[in-house]
């Protein structure tokens, strides 16, 4: 039989439960007493609702025989009586050993990766690359091509790919550490430099960096055409204009198109200016600056020189870095002077990316020219490089880039001034954003039209990269970090720094213990050492900086911040 929809009024409390008719009164009490605690025979049940029973329910009632479907629910009741046994709980409590693997892994901090023999550069850069969401999606869409059978290498980066998303999606569904065996085994495969053995016949240490760059062109050459856009930017391809010239997922979620502009030194360099040709003597010998375009997959800051080598600037921070590694000299063929001069090399940023990496020049080869091998030797920079938890790259764009940037930033900048002089003038900036928001929900035809009035208005802002938010001001928060602990530039240990999503896996707000002055430096990380997991925050994260033998960033992952 039907059952209808109860509202029962006990003393401050209302219980909802479902009544059938069919189960009579004695099935009514049995469910308010499990609910309440209040013992059967000790009940008194009164109607609220018109057309049930007058008075108190007895016993002998036959529920079945009442006009239930003329009465608009819920059915209204009145209980009284003392609470004297023990209530069931609601929601019966399940312990985390009896959840499925997959619900316990979302309980849990997260897993991590058993290292199977200096491994660590492998577990802490997959731990990194396992929470940016176009990667993932990108990697489920992919199927390899029917060419790819026909070759070895194509095969062995089809099994790097599948191995690669299914580590990841073992991370998500095991509360225990696991076992990397299969990405292991394809990527010495894939890349046979990395299957070297020490003396001993222990796996050598290998590069997180090299690494990384190595997975970036495999996927750049599978993950291809728009089946795999699509997915990675949630079913709709990026326009070509916001592509730019990206034709894979790789590109197109990590790429910079850098503008590189070459200018000669020893002669006058010709400019789209008319006021500067004009002012140029017409006896004077002209170059024309070289510009090209080129992709990057990463940023580098360099920390022991700019890019040509008798540069020895003081680096103390990530932007001073970059800055040095987008310029420098370097010697080319003049056609004005019919020989060789120097030219300077400056470049900028001209199409943005929705996910950035740097790298730290951490590492470099320095000549032994007095050794008996004269094979030279790799050594690690330790001097201390500091960054911030968000970076600008305003700077390093081109004027194009920077110019839609900047409508966004004085936009924002506007809008924060108003808002401080409102609080100068005592005016409560909360309720008024409450009130607009009530007009808005009074009106929302008028707004709607607001809305669209000035989107016919407003004009359309250049493209400066696919998937950046709206008004994207050039902003970047990082999210996660690979380290290198040790004086050894060919060992050491790597450790993985991802941030925490600072939402419960039931959807409600999680309250964080506040250790820090700011938010922002208030905000949850957890650093992955191989299989151990440790919790940490923001203000561990930034004094990752180096300068001694503790923990050194060594690549920085920032992600487009709305």
């Amino acid at each position: 039989m039907t059952a209808y929809k109860t509202l029962v009024k006990w003393g401050k409390e209302s219980i909802e439960i479902e009544m059938d008719p069919s189960q009579g009164v004695d099935g009514l009490k049995q469910t308010l007493q499990a609910r309440t605690g209040v013992p059967k025979d000790r009940m008194k049940i009164m109607p609220k609702s018109k057309g049930l029973w007058k008075g108190v329910l007895k016993d002998t009632q036959d529920l079945t025989a009442l006009n239930l479907t003329g009465i608009s629910p819920p059915i209204q009741m009145l209980m009284m009586g003392s609470a004297t046994l023990p209530v069931e709980p609601v929601k019966k409590t399940v312990f985390l050993e009896d959840l499925p693997p997959e619900e316990a892994a979302k309980m849990v901090e997260p897993s991590g990766l058993v290292n199977l023999g200096n491994t660590c550069y492998l577990n802490s850069v997959t731990q990194c690359l396992r929470v940016i969401p176009q990667l993932r999606d990108g990697l489920k869409s992919y199927t390899p091509s029917s060419s790819n059978g026909a070759s070895q290498q194509g095969q062995m980066h089809a099994l790097l790919l599948k191995s690669l998303l299914s580590t990841m999606d073992s991370l998500d569904k095991s509360p225990n550490a696991i076992s990397p065996n299969n990405l292991v085994m394809s990527t010495k495969m894939s890349f046979p430099q990395m299957a070297q053995t020490g003396p001993g016949g222990a796996p050598m240490q290998q590069d997180a960096e090299e690494f990384y760059s190595s997975i970036m062109g495999v996927c750049a050459g599978e993950m291809r055409g728009d089946p795999s856009l699509k997915a990675a930017f949630g079913g709709e391809k990026p326009s070509g204009q916001h592509l730019d010239g990206a034709d894979n997922v790789i590109d197109a979620v990590f790429g910079l198109k850098m503008e590189e502009t070459l200018t000669c030194d020893e002669l006058t360099t010709t400019t789209t200016d008319k006021d500067d040709a004009m002012d140029t003597d017409a006896n004077a010998l002209v170059e024309p600056a070289v510009v090209s375009y080129d992709l990057h997959r990463k940023l580098v800051c360099n920390i022991q020189g700019g890019s040509d080598a008798s540069s020895q600037v003081n680096i103390t921070h990530i932007g001073e870095g970059i800055q040095l590694s987008l310029t420098g000299k370097l010697e080319k063929y003049s056609d004005a002077l019919g020989r060789n001069a120097q030219w300077t090399r400056s470049q900028k940023i001209a199409r943005l990316p929705p996910c950035l990496v740097v790298q730290f020049g951490r590492f470099y080869w320095k000549a032994t020219p007095d050794s008996q091998d004269h094979a030279g030797v790799k050594c690690k920079v330790m001097k201390p490089v500091g960054f911030q938890s968000v970076f600008d790259v305003y700077e390093f764009c081109n004027d194009k880039v920077r110019k839609v940037l900047k409508v966004a930033r004085d936009k924002a900048l506007a809008e924060e001034e108003d808002r401080v002089a409102k609080k100068l003038r005592g005016e409560d900036v909360e309720d008024d954003k409450k009130e607009d928001a009530k007009m808005e929900e009074d009106d929302e035809e008028a707004a709607a039209l607001q809305a669209a009035l000035a989107m016919s208005v407003e004009p359309e802002q250049a493209p400066v990269g696919p998937g950046l938010p709206h008004e994207f001001q050039g902003l970047y928060e990082l999210f996660a970090v690979v380290t290198h602990k040790g004086r050894d530039a060919d060992g050491g240990h790597y450790m993985g720094w991802v941030k925490a999503d600072n939402t419960a896996s039931n959807g409600s707000d999680k309250k964080r213990e506040k250790i820090a002055d700011s938010e922002e430096d208030n905000d949850d990380w957890f650093v992955f050492d191989d299989d151990e997991v440790s919790p940490c925050k923001t203000e561990d994260i930034l004094k990752l900086k180096g300068g001694g033998d503790w923990h050194m960033s060594y690549l920085n992952f920032y992600r487009a911040k709305k």
